[in-house]
């Protein structure tokens, strides 16, 4: 028998001390430690063969060979596939559909791969009625019901799948541990062990975790430094439209996006998704930006409200974007357009609610601004391209190519960027009309004069 070693562990955070305190020392959070008890050793975190060292360059380089989740856009997140070996973590609101998205995929997976289902909430009728709903087909996909961590290790050794789904890791435990399913230390276990269960018998694994409140994944922060990937599956309740981030990628692109509908049938891929963000009429007050998440250029609508205040201090909201950034154009636009903004209310949203962090949407925020405030509809037919500077310069965008190549594609016939090399120019020049200003009095100028 191994010998037992007693901890008090946070809940909160999962900081660890060796004796009781009623408040923890970390978080600051009251009440939140627990005793537990664990194991001193895990039979799967020793080494059976003893390694050494070796010089860099004898290590063989290997390519890696993925296989398909099934999904283009899940194949994107990723960064083109799943690696063998490899320890993906998806979190999400309750009832946004995480379960139905790997369903979906183990499904899919399964007509070229072993798959291995391991569902630690569901029982094997539940997981079979939302299967027929999805009207799914499968060749080699088992499905374990199973919370109990010993048995659910043993499963996996015996069907030796390529690819293995735990759904979820706060639903089971390790029966030589006390504390409860869920609890922090019980998910750091657990996933410590299945992690080095995947990484020995190069198995590809699917663990889904919960989310807090807040939003973010629960238990102890080290579960998101384990894996190689953590992936966030993102949607309105009331949308049907859900998106798939990565906010950690050891084998690609981190904040790579996936975009999806949630239909009657299950999850469907979203082939062109700058059509869900955009809306082709001309009105004041509506500009169209393209913005880059990831490697994946989206085109965006953003739309502005300006309207006079009732109020000593004038109202400020924003919907996708950062409420600091719309503060700053709004400076931009009083010192160097002349335009006092401080006796309006201003309202800001993006189309669908998207969220957008790339800097170059703000001469799209400040057009669509100063549209609404003069009901001048902008430039037809045009895109906004720039980020400002806070002496009202245009300030040069990233990957400023894609973004042009998508205008193309979605048949934008006018776009407005900062300065731009000559070569760049000449490449677009018969497809689009390209319109170069180095401050926001130009962009001003040429988008909202009748």
């Amino acid at each position: 028998m191994s010998s037992k070693l007693s901890t008090f562990i946070c809940q909160n955070c999962g900081s660890e001390t060796s004796q009781y305190f009623g408040k923890c020392l970390n978080c600051n959070s009251w009440n939140s430690i627990v005793e537990e008890i664990k194991s001193k050793t895990s039979k799967y975190q020793e080494k059976k063969n003893s390694k050494k060292s070796i010089p860099f360059h004898e290590i063989s380089s290997k390519k890696i060979l993925r296989f398909s989740s099934g999904f283009r856009e899940f194949d994107r997140v990723l960064g083109g596939g799943i690696v063998p070996g490899s320890v993906v973590l998806l979190g999400g609101e309750p009832g946004i559909g995480k379960s139905t998205l790997v369903l979906q995929s183990a499904g899919k997976i399964s007509l070229n791969e072993k798959v291995l289902y391991i569902t630690a909430e569901e029982s094997l009728e539940q997981v079979k009625i939302r299967w027929e709903r999805l009207n799914q087909n499968s060749i080699d996909l088992q499905i374990f019901a199973e919370t109990n961590l010993s048995l659910i290790i043993e499963e996996i050794k015996h069907v030796n799948p390529s690819f293995a789904i735990i759904d979820s890791i706060q639903a089971i435990h390790n029966h030589e541990m006390q504390s409860s399913p869920g609890s922090v230390s019980q998910v750091r276990e657990c996933s410590s062990e299945l992690q080095n269960l995947a990484k020995d018998n190069n198995i590809a694994l699917l663990i889904i975790g919960h989310v807090t409140k807040d939003g973010a994944l629960a238990g102890p922060k080290t579960l998101e430094h384990l894996v190689d990937t953590v992936i966030n599956f993102e949607g309105d309740k009331i949308s049907s439209h859900r998106l798939l981030r990565s906010i950690k990628n050891r084998f690609g692109s981190t904040f790579e996006i996936g975009i999806f509908e949630m239909l009657e049938e299950g999850l469907r891929e979203i082939k062109n998704p700058s059509s869900i963000f955009t809306n082709k009429e001309n009105i004041s007050g509506v500009t169209t930006t393209i913005t880059n998440e990831g490697t994946r250029p989206l085109a965006v609508d953003i739309q502005a409200l300006v309207n006079k205040t009732f109020y000593s201090n004038p109202r400020r909201t924003t919907t996708g974007i950062s409420i600091n950034r719309l503060h700053q154009i709004l400076a931009v636009i009083e010192k160097h357009v002349g335009i006092k903004l401080s006796e309006f209310d201003c309202y800001v949203a993006t189309g669908g609610g998207f969220e957008i962090n790339d800097p170059s949407s703000d001469l799209g925020v400040a057009i669509s601004i100063l549209s609404s405030l003069k009901n001048i509809p902008p430039l037809a037919n045009t895109s906004f391209i720039g980020e400002l500077g806070l002496s009202g310069q245009v300030r040069k965008s990233n990957n400023l190519r894609i973004k042009i190549e998508e205008a193309v594609r979605l048949g934008i016939k006018n776009i407005v960027v900062p300065k731009i090399e000559e070569e760049l120019n000449n490449n677009f020049q018969k497809l689009i009309n390209i319109k170069e200003i180095s401050n926001i009095k130009e962009a001003v100028d040429y988008s909202l004069s009748k």
